[in-house]
């Protein structure tokens, strides 16, 4: 496996990543988000890294390719010049000189040639890379997509983990207040309050009776007294 296939792999794997699956999967879902936020901003560091390097080679071999295609142009033009000198030298009788100079065509037609099959060779190899390198950049991008959505999911647990916890304060301080039932006191008080009040009631009675004896006595008292105002006159 060539280290572009490796690369290309590594990235696709990653971008991939069911982010839900692997939370469900984590004994501690925080902790291991906190991980994957550091691999993955890693591994898109070395990515960029690698993809970068091949998109250097890729240009590289583009400038070859234009190199040979200006070299076969340029052959082709020297080619041309030759042939007309030679053609040149011909009419005018330079039958050897003439021959040289279509020597010299040949030779730079032979440089084009060569040059034209390098440029095509190299073509293929080019449209892979390209599409290679393609790959390569939509893959970063995923990357960098889920390293957002990573961070957004690990902020939200955050933030939910907080809000269970304080709902789990509040909760426990509740069944607390439940336990102690401070409605049982308020209880006690009021059945001390209603003794108080049934005792402030008997003294009231009881005083209310001893009045009422005192003056049952005082009319007894007035009618013995009539009695004997009364036997006095029939003595008299």
């Amino acid at each position: 496996m060539s280290s572009k296939q490796t690369i290309l792999g590594r990235v696709t794997q990653l971008a991939k990543a069911n982010i839900n699956a692997l939370i469900d999967q984590a004994e501690d879902p925080q902790k291991m988000l906190d991980q994957l936020i550091r691999d993955y901003s890693n591994n898109i560091a070395e990515a960029e890294e690698a993809v970068a390097a091949t998109i250097g080679n890729l240009r590289l071999m583009e400038q070859d390719h234009q190199e040979d295609v200006d070299a076969a142009k340029e052959w082709g033009g020297k080619a041309l010049a030759a042939s007309r000198k030679a053609d040149e030298l011909r009419s005018g009788g330079q039958t050897a000189e003439a021959d040289r100079f279509d020597n010299l065509a040949k030779v730079a037609l032979g440089r084009q040639l060569q040059s034209e099959k390098e440029s095509r060779t190299a073509e293929p190899t080019i449209a892979a890379q390209t599409e290679v390198v393609g790959k390569l950049r939509t893959g970063l991008d995923q990357m960098k997509a889920k390293l957002g959505e990573l961070r957004a999911r690990r902020d939200e647990l955050v933030a939910r983990a907080k809000s269970a916890q304080a709902q789990n304060r509040m909760m426990d301080a509740v069944k607390s207040i439940d336990v102690l039932d401070p409605t049982s006191e308020l209880s006690r008080f009021e059945d001390k309050v209603r003794r108080e009040e049934a005792k402030a009631l008997g003294k009231q009675e009881l005083a209310a009776s001893s009045l009422d004896a005192q003056f049952e006595q005082l009319d007894a008292l007035g009618d013995s007294a009539e009695i004997e105002a009364r036997l006095a006159a029939l003595k008299g």
